[in-house]
């Protein structure tokens, strides 16, 4: 009798082990979504945001610090021309991707 006893405490004891490994594991899954994932699916839509409302005229800062000004945007193709400085000569075609701040033509 008492080795049934023992058995069955030390199958009990398993399980709740067992039972309180899935739960922690499914805490740090549900941390790592709230963490990482979320944030940076937000981050990309904003991105995507940013770049479908880009148009001609207006100023943006690339991702390598420089600021400068759409001057054309090539259809069917994420390609931007971009004028840097007051010199007309520096126009340089670039992906859409590449910007990361926009500050609108028509905005006061």
């Amino acid at each position: 009798m008492n080795l049934f006893i023992s058995l069955l405490t030390q199958d009990a004891s398993t399980g709740g082990t067992i039972l309180s490994m899935v739960i922690m594991l499914a805490v740090f899954g549900i941390m790592f979504y709230l963490l990482l994932v979320r944030p940076q699916a937000n981050q990309d839509k904003k991105q995507k945001a940013l770049l479908a409302s880009l148009e001609i005229g207006d100023s943006v800062l690339t991702t390598a610090g420089f600021y400068g000004v759409i001057i054309d945007m090539v259809e069917g193709q994420d390609i931007i021309i971009v004028e840097f400085g007051n010199n007309k000569n520096c126009r340089i075609p670039m992906k859409k991707s590449a910007v990361i701040e926009v500050e609108k033509a028509n905005a006061q």
